[in-house]
């Protein structure tokens, strides 16, 4: 199982994304040891056109490529063990879907929640400072 495994992750279409899991590692140690900035090249980024909401470009990032990695070793592996014709052909059908469907459930597991109702106590807004937020739980008829 486990030489399975490793045959799957080096083998084509999962070594892309191998590669890039391991950059993300990579970047992550350096984020862990303070030498990068988690939200470093956010301004790079339009996070509208991405679809990325409020969420760091490095983190949907990650967890993009992260899941691409892990449909396209389930992939690899299924594919390995049935061996059906057109093997390579499906591979690159692979290579294709595995980050597609990777983007399409990152973008909606990152998605912000439902703005709830205004009328909903205890809830903050994103446009609400941090003081009036504490204020209003320490003493509600503050808030009003």
């Amino acid at each position: 199982m486990q030489s399975e495994f490793l045959s799957a992750a080096a083998a084509f279409p999962t070594v892309v994304f191998t590669a890039a899991l391991v950059v993300v590692a990579g970047f992550w140690l350096l984020v862990l040891c303070g030498i990068a900035d988690h939200d470093g090249f956010d301004a790079d980024l339009d996070a509208d056109v991405l679809r990325l909401g409020r969420v760091p470009a490095s983190v949907s990032l990650s967890v993009g490529i992260a899941l691409a990695w892990l449909l396209s070793l389930a992939g690899s592996v299924a594919l390995a063990r049935t061996e059906p014709p057109g093997l390579f052909l499906l591979k690159g059908a692979l290579f294709v879907l595995a980050p597609t469907a990777a983007w399409w459930i990152t973008t909606r597991a990152l998605r912000p929640p439902a703005k709830p109702s205004p009328d909903e106590p205890g809830v903050a807004s994103l446009d609400t400072p941090l003081e009036a937020t504490f204020d209003a739980a320490l003493d509600p008829d503050r808030a009003a």
